[in-house]
């Protein structure tokens, strides 16, 4: 059986090289997936040679260099569509054949990726564990007394056992993000709308993500980046900002992180000390961690499955449980139960209270780059699963169920093994369109895990630009500093300060004339030769608020870059040349607010 690393990078040199062909590759995949499907049931339909033919045949025509994913194999959750091959939602009765790709989907193939087939699923995206499925359980990819983890269970499952270079999966209560903690692999759940949902079969549609499983955060960086665009056809689409756009992936930089204060692990004896160095982990790379109050999160999470919402779900599929319920799974059916007879008012209610639940939770990540918490309390066995279908079920969700209910974006990534094999991972997560930012911590914590990812390898120390955000760093040397006259320009715009620091060595400071309203403000500036570090503040304010910012900066101050004394780059406040000519050189004073006390004194 053939064996190889499908991480993207790889794939592109061997095919690249000439080594490798894409019919050779994903022949040899479609025989490997059919000999392992009768212990994992990670397929529902596997593609035919009839049905792969007009992507290798069009592959075959054309240029490697133009098409980003040229033969890379990916697999598709069944409740996405393929146009020509059946979507089941792993339900028989429900099934039907769609005519057209689901735009994600399209995007993919067009990018020069090859679909194999359609994985398996809790039936209706229902269920976090992988088992509730007639077309057979699926266990876990290193232990077998454990589920595969669900409801995207095929599809976790064709990463991890080397089928697929990468799989799609959907996430509305952690159905991308529990089955990747529990096989080593990443999964990235985006902020709600940023990949399209248009062809796939809503489990809640208002809640719904699309989301990938990779064996590293740069592949999920890098599909991300590729397909992130709005999609008429789907109304709940939204545009990616260009902070969240490929180039904020990177390495991190100084960066607060919130912890819960009150963490549940469900007696699991080794998952509090794995979380533990996940969090040691961070705090070596430059993080500060904060303890945070986290039962307004679990209160929301509690709201997908006890309150209202289970009749969205209901409204998908409501009618065949009425028409014929032997063709819906009795845990399904249990789960919907309650639906029919949700009232309007108590919708609203909920609503009114999540939203309430929602402005605590922001104010607490307002001041935060993202929060970092297990996948789930701990794993849960075949045996325990088979005795209670939903009490261990709704222990996966501990730590996801609120996620989409809160609009916030998270990345699964894998840390440790615990002593039985079994993987074990974290979940960073953060405000919406920060994804490619979490990508990088997850990034961060798979090469300082040192633990092998999915291909029998670990990853080599990277090195690349500094993540990027939702909020932008600016230095400030000024009348813009703490307790000065124009912070409340800052402060009113919802900065924080990072940092008091200096610059590197390359800087002269002078004292401008005075503004016609009698301010007085510092110019900076950069030489090649004799200068000295300035001191400087760094703070931290929204995006969206910069260019309100830039409006109040009056000539001859501009912003531009500046160089920190610890050789990082930040947006920063600099001197057009001609407003020094009438300033006076204060550089030796080292910073505007030693001047300030100079001329008090």
């Amino acid at each position: 059986m053939y064996s190889f690393d499908l991480r993207l990078p790889t794939l592109r040199a061997a095919y690249r090289a000439g080594a490798l062909t894409p019919r050779k590759l994903i022949g040899e995949l479609l025989a490997k997936a059919a000999a392992l499907n009768s212990e994992f049931h990670l397929f529902i339909h596997l593609l035919s040679e009839t049905e792969l033919a007009p992507y290798l045949d069009w592959l075959e025509t054309q240029d490697i260099e133009a098409l980003p994913l040229y033969g890379i194999p990916f697999a598709i959750k069944d409740n996405i569509d393929l146009a020509a091959i059946p979507t089941t939602a792993a339900c028989p009765a429900f099934a039907y054949t769609p005519t057209e790709s689901a735009t994600l989907v399209a995007q993919l193939i067009a990018l020069g990726a090859v679909p194999l087939g359609k994985t398996n699923l809790d039936q209706f995206a229902t269920g976090l564990n992988g088992t509730r499925s007639p077309y057979g359980k699926c266990r876990n990819s290193a232990h077998p007394e454990y589920p595969s983890g669900g409801s995207s269970a095929g599809s976790s499952l064709a990463v991890a056992l080397g089928v697929a270079s990468f799989a799609l999966g959907t996430d509305t209560a952690g159905s991308g993000r529990v089955p990747a903690a529990l096989n080593n692999l990443v999964g990235l759940k985006p902020t709600k709308g940023l990949l399209s949902t248009a062809g796939v079969v809503p489990a809640c549609r208002t809640l719904d993500c699309v989301t990938y499983f990779t064996a590293t955060a740069r592949e999920a960086s890098e599909l991300l980046a590729l397909t992130a665009q709005a999609d008429p056809r789907d109304a709940y689409s939204r545009k990616n900002p260009q902070w969240n756009d490929a180039r904020a992936f990177g390495t991190l930089s100084k960066f607060r992180f919130g912890v819960p204060s009150q963490l549940e692990f469900a007696g699991c004896a080794e998952s509090p000390m794995l979380f533990s160095n996940a969090r040691a982990m961070l705090e070596a790379a430059g993080g500060e961690a904060v303890e945070i109050d986290f039962a307004p999160f679990v209160e929301a999470a509690k709201l997908l499955y006890e309150g209202p919402w289970v009749a969205e779900r209901y409204s998908v599929v409501g009618e065949l449980v009425e028409a014929n319920p032997a063709a819906v799974l009795p845990v399904i059916r249990d789960v919907l139960a309650k639906a029919p007879g949700a009232t309007a008012v108590e919708l609203f209610r909920a609503q009114y209270r999540l939203q309430a639940l929602k402005a605590t939770c922001d104010a607490v990540l307002e001041s935060l780059d993202f929060v970092l918490t297990p996948t789930y309390p701990r794993p849960v066995t075949l045996a325990e699963l088979e005795r209670d279908p939903i009490g261990p079920n709704s222990l996966l969700g501990y730590y996801t169920n609120f996620m989409n209910l809160l609009d916030y974006a998270a990345v699964a990534t894998p840390t440790a093994f615990m002593t039985n094999g079994l993987p074990w991972g974290v979940t960073v997560f953060g405000r919406a369109f920060t994804d490619q930012y979490l990508l990088s911590v997850a990034d961060a914590l798979q090469r300082m895990s040192g633990i092998e990812c999915v291909g029998g390898s670990r990853l080599d120390a990277g090195g690349s630009p500094s993540a990027a955000h939702d909020r932008v760093r600016i230095a400030v040397c000024g009348a813009h500093m703490q307790g000065l006259l124009l912070n409340r320009d800052l402060v009113c715009r919802g900065a924080r300060l990072v940092e008091a620091t200096q610059t590197a060595l390359h800087y002269r400071l002078s004292a401008l004339a005075a503004a016609p309203d009698g301010t007085r403000r510092p110019g900076m500036w950069r030489v090649s030769g004799g200068g000295t570090a300035i001191a400087v503040e760094v703070w931290e304010m929204p995006s969206l608020e910069l260019g309100s910012f830039i409006t109040t900066v009056p000539s001859p101050l501009a912003l531009g870059k500046v160089q920190l004394a610890n050789g990082t780059w930040v947006t920063g406040f600099v001197c057009e040349p001609y407003g020094l000519e009438a300033g006076t050189d204060i550089t030796r004073f080292g910073g505007w607010r030693a001047w300030l006390a100079s001329e008090h004194n």
